[in-house]
């Protein structure tokens, strides 16, 4: 049966560009090595997504839509569906100097950010950049070698997955317990600090509130134990009192 709207699915994939092979993204680990992308401070896992819901691609999620638990899926998405069209519009020629001290750093295919816009610099030559704010797969076919794993239908699974989809942490780390109609989900000790926990703990709450039904309350739990203070060493009695000056005499 295909999956519904809405419905949370682990999936494994690589994604690639068409007609140049080039991987730009993978939950594989192996795949990740064998094209350069690999970056030991990622965990390589599944990619939880919540079919039909743009947490992919258009193309992609369109495609999930007709799929089931198993199966094993070459997507082509065309670039209506995927990174847009190239705009021509979207290309500039700025003076070179507009890029400050960085004028003669910058080369050919290197993104930078002007005027608070990322692009790509396709051309430098008197006195001229050419800066293409297009994103770098616009006008491209992708192509995602995909499997899909496992559907999350209980309550236990969902909360979960959503967690560790927010928290890179082991899995053994993430405590909740739902209680009714409300969950209530321990801050890892080691997440307490990271930037923006405020804007993850409120996506967290969304997330969970709007996929698990019979849900209607997040309690987040932050536990802070004081500091254990070690006692003060003492020293045995015999290092003491070799340790002890003897007292000179007073001359008559």
């Amino acid at each position: 049966m295909a999956f519904q709207k809405g419905t949370l699915v682990l999936v494994d994939y690589t994604a690639k560009v068409k007609d140049t092979n080039e991987v730009f993204e993978t939950t594989r680990e192996a795949d990740a090595k064998s094209s350069s992308l690999y970056d030991a401070n990622i965990k390589y896992q599944p990619r939880l997504i919540a079919v039909g819901e743009s947490w992919v691609l258009k193309g992609l999620d369109d495609a999930l839509l007709n799929a089931n638990v198993g199966d094993k899926l070459t997507i082509e998405v065309p670039p209506e569906k995927g990174f847009g069209t190239r705009d021509p519009s979207k290309v500039r020629m700025i003076p070179l100097r507009k890029l400050g001290d960085d004028a003669e750093k910058v080369s050919v295919g290197d993104t930078i950010e002007i005027d608070d816009k990322a692009g790509i610099i396709r051309f430098i030559g008197s006195g001229r950049v050419q800066v293409d704010y297009n994103h770098r797969f616009a006008g491209r076919t992708i192509l995602y070698d995909l499997n899909i794993l496992k559907s999350l239908d209980t309550d236990q699974d969902k909360i979960m997955g959503l967690l560790k989809r927010r928290f890179p942490l082991d899995e053994s780390k993430l405590k909740f317990e739902i209680k009714d109609s409300q969950v209530d989900i321990v801050i890892p000790e080691e997440a307490m600090m990271m930037e923006g926990i405020q804007v993850v703990k409120r996506a967290i709450a969304n997330e969970v509130l709007k996929f698990v039904n019979k849900l209607d309350k997040i309690n987040f739990i932050e536990t802070y134990n004081k500091a254990k203070q070690e006692p003060p060493q003492t020293k045995p009695v015999e290092q003491k009192a070799a340790e002890a000056k003897p007292v000179q005499p007073k001359a008559a």
